[in-house]
């Protein structure tokens, strides 16, 4: 029996909603973080001491971090997972990129407009955030230009948390200068059915 814990409002939860829904996968899920609690106490802790979300259980097996849980999610469904040795690492790579390189710069800028009370709000912040994150999309753009999707010619783990960022990031508001081969590539997601209580929900 799959469970999920965590709220709709983190990206990172979001990465694995939308995961399960792209697999058919039914997966339960308990809000938590943030004003819901349930992240501080001795049981959650238990099995995920960062006290962080999101947390899935698997009957016995409890596993957090997000793209850890999308790569086991598609492997256990055996669809999205690359069988491949070197197609699965190149999809590796761009959800390593992601978490380390893309999340990164794109978070303050977010924070700033969502988060932070209008008077309390950082220019500079925002500001930083933008030139650190538009090269970031800018390459996206251009590697999207040669192929259909992030690691190839189908779509696999590794579209599922760039798909996420950018639902962040364009929900920002804020201009932002025309990318069309990320566009074209997003819009196939809105178009899915599977991407519905996910990439159409506004940013909280």
């Amino acid at each position: 029996m799959l469970h999920l814990w965590g709220r709709l409002s983190s990206i990172n939860v979001r990465k694995v909603v939308l995961c399960a829904q792209v697999l058919g996968i039914e997966l339960p899920r308990t809000d938590a973080g943030l004003s819901h609690g349930v992240v501080n106490t001795p049981e959650y802790l238990a099995s995920n001491p960062n006290g962080l979300v999101p947390l899935l259980r698997d009957g016995d097996f409890t596993l957090w971090e997000s793209n850890a849980i999308v790569r086991y999610l598609c492997a256990r469904a055996g669809r999205l997972y690359p069988h491949d040795l070197q197609q699965r690492f190149n999809a590796e790579r761009w959800m390593d990129w992601q978490q380390t390189t893309l999340n990164p710069a794109g978070s303050p800028a977010f924070k700033q407009w969502v988060r932070t009370p209008t008077e309390q709000r950082n220019v500079q912040l925002i500001e930083q955030s933008v030139a650190a994150t538009e090269p970031l999309f800018a390459m996206l753009d251009t590697h999207l230009a040669r192929q259909a999707f992030m690691a190839g010619d189908a779509r696999s783990m590794a579209d599922i948390p760039i798909a996420c960022e950018v639902h962040r990031w364009w929900g920002l508001p804020q201009p932002r200068p025309p990318w069309p081969h990320l566009e074209r590539w997003y819009e196939g997601w809105l178009a899915m059915p599977a991407s519905r209580g996910v990439l159409d929900l506004p940013l909280s």
